[in-house]
């Protein structure tokens, strides 16, 4: 635990469990699980860097430190139009299809929600993999976290996109608070509409790990075997997953299956972003959710020192305007005064 700061620890945990999770699902990213079993049986560890999930993150970080809870989607357009597109120099690697889409909204003079609803894709899990900063910054507070972190899915999603950002941002709020894992997700439910795809996916998603968010806290517990595993596997892709469109990065698919994994992990950094990321798909984005809401549940003492010792300054290979920054930089900024 950091010396003295326990939601200073929450915080670093948090934003190191996303890039953790980032870089361990890189590799993985739009691979079906039998694949992933066939290239490296259990992926466990880390090889390269993150993606946009990280970096996306740190950008919503420095948003949430210069504008506090004051923060507006036009603020958030601003800092798009001054910060982010003139760094870009050619093609957008790696960026998802709701960012790129805003960014050409923008460039057209368009302002939010526009921004958010012309570009077709605002089902994205694009604010998903950045919300965390937004739970970190309202510990306790599911309510405010997805509040503030919609003023940022304003500019580039809608729908379905912006309440995939609402959960995790009350997810993560939970775990900064101290909340059970299934506190946790049941606040991910509280703060968005019960008959929305998001929560129904997330209900199926529960269910095939064996729990009832409506009921008591039986069942979703038991040895994580390789038999089990596969099993667990196969009932959540049975259960969420989008089999007959051709993109992975679908929100409420990636929320419900981060947070199933979550659950399956019981809020362990390391069961939980690895049993993610075994889930393919949109891999990446899976184990930076898993990862941030276990790392603010667990601290930064919960995140595998081996992983740790991976993550380095990010490079800015999506968002120039990041590079060289660390996520436990951007934690502790964050948590200052909280």
């Amino acid at each position: 635990m950091t010396e003295g700061d326990p939601l200073k620890d929450r915080a670093r945990g948090c934003l190191l469990g996303l890039a953790a999770g980032d870089a361990l699902g890189a590799p993985a990213e739009n691979l079906t699980p039998a694949e992933i079993r066939r290239r490296w049986g259990r992926l466990t560890e880390i090889e390269g860097g993150g993606t946009d999930d990280t970096e996306y993150a740190i950008f919503a970080a420095s948003l949430l430190i210069r504008h506090g809870h004051g923060l507006t989607p036009a603020d958030v357009a601003r800092a798009y139009r001054e910060e982010i597109i003139p760094l870009i120099a050619g093609p957008m690697r790696g960026a998802g299809f709701s960012e790129l889409g805003t960014i050409e909204a923008l460039r057209r003079g368009l302002e939010p929600p526009l921004t958010g609803l012309v570009h077709s894709h605002g089902w994205s899990d694009g604010l998903a993999m950045r919300a965390a900063p937004y739970g970190i910054f309202c510990p306790g507070d599911p309510a405010e976290a997805a509040r503030l972190v919609e003023q940022d899915g304003l500019v580039s999603g809608s729908g379905e996109g912006i309440l995939g950002g609402r959960a995790i941002a009350g997810a993560v709020a939970a775990a900064m608070g101290g909340a059970t894992p299934r506190e946790v997700v049941r606040a991910a439910l509280s703060v968005i509409p019960q008959d929305s795809w998001t929560a129904r996916d997330i209900v199926r998603a529960c269910a095939a790990v064996g729990w009832d968010p409506s009921g008591d806290d039986a069942g979703a517990t038991g040895t994580l075997t390789e038999a089990r595993q596969e099993a667990l596997t196969e009932a959540l892709h049975e259960a969420v997953v989008v089999r007959h469109y051709p993109w992975t990065d679908i929100a409420p698919e990636a929320v419900a299956l981060a947070l199933a994994a979550f659950l399956v992990g019981d809020g362990d950094v390391e069961a939980s972003v690895t049993f993610g990321v075994s889930l393919g798909r949109d891999a990446d984005t899976i184990g930076a959710i898993a990862g941030a809401v276990a790392g603010a549940l667990r601290g930064e003492g919960g995140v595998p020192e081996r992983w740790a010792a991976r993550i380095g300054p990010v490079t800015g290979k999506c968002l120039p305007v990041v590079a060289g920054k660390h996520v436990l930089d951007v934690a502790g900024e964050l948590a200052e005064g909280l």
